[in-house]
């Protein structure tokens, strides 16, 4: 069966004009980000001069308690925000310098998220919500969309739900088809918040099992989880409090999932 969550184009070009990047040591380089928010009762310092460098094909786990920084890390990470100082680099793309046409284009293209609460648009059917990415970023000829999502479908075992609305279906086949919709343009990293934070144990357990699968085909995954049994699942733990990186380590045992 051809492998629908590899790339036909090439894929290591990760600049925001489109042209091959150097090969790097590190797929993902942070160097000495701070993130301030302003509030009403002042200055707010999210993020504390973060180092982090993620190899490809790396499984991180971001952990740490409420307001430690773990999803304003990721944040930066994906571009949904903006560092108040230092650098971030994917390949070689400088992601906080893109501007905001160039980020949607770009993380349509280089980045798959998946959010806590799914976020599927709920007057599109389950393949209508997969093709989506494809149609915004213009990535596979428009007779090949239908075919490529239900294959998508098919990897996370969805296709049977493929031409129903996401309110047809339950909480953990929603993040099932999120999961999917996220793989639609072949992204090398996926950023996943809380990916089972409102699943069952049972459910949690597949969805990892997709994770893993496509690490083991050669994706990076950075997953923000507050389960630790989850963490201990990812190749290796990151660790924030108050804004700063106290614990990088490798799992270097897994338990069978």
């Amino acid at each position: 069966m051809f492998n629908w969550f590899k790339r036909n184009s090439d894929s290591k070009s990760f600049n925001g004009n489109g042209q091959n990047g150097k090969n790097n040591s590190s797929l993902i380089n942070i160097h000495q980000v701070g993130k301030q928010y302003v509030t009403a009762a002042g200055n707010f310092t999210a993020l504390k001069s973060i180092d982090l460098s993620v190899n490809k094909g790396e499984f991180i786990a971001v952990v740490g308690k409420s307001g430690s920084g773990k999803s304003t890390l990721i944040n930066m990470l994906t571009g949904i925000d903006r560092p108040t100082s230092g650098t971030i680099f994917v390949g070689e793309t400088a992601v906080h310098t893109l501007s905001e046409g160039q980020m949607a284009v770009w993380r349509g293209k280089y980045i798959g998220v998946v959010f806590q609460f799914f976020q599927l648009l709920p007057t599109l059917t389950v393949i209508e919500n997969v093709m989506l990415p494809m149609d915004f970023c213009n990535m596979y000829p428009f007779a090949e969309r239908e075919t490529r999502a239900i294959e998508l479908l098919r990897q996370v075992d969805m296709v049977e739900e493929a031409y129903k609305l996401p309110t047809a279906i339950s909480g953990g086949q929603q993040q099932r088809v999120a999961i999917a919709r996220a793989m639609a343009n072949d992204p090398p990293i996926l950023v996943a918040d809380e990916p089972t934070g409102n699943l069952d144990s049972a459910t949690s357990k597949d969805i990892l099992k997709l994770f893993q699968r496509l690490v083991a085909e050669n994706k990076t995954i950075v997953m923000v989880t507050h389960d630790n049994d989850l963490a201990a699942q990812a190749t290796r733990t990151i660790t924030l409090a108050d804004g700063e990186i106290i614990k990088d380590e490798a799992n270097l045992i897994h338990a069978k999932v």
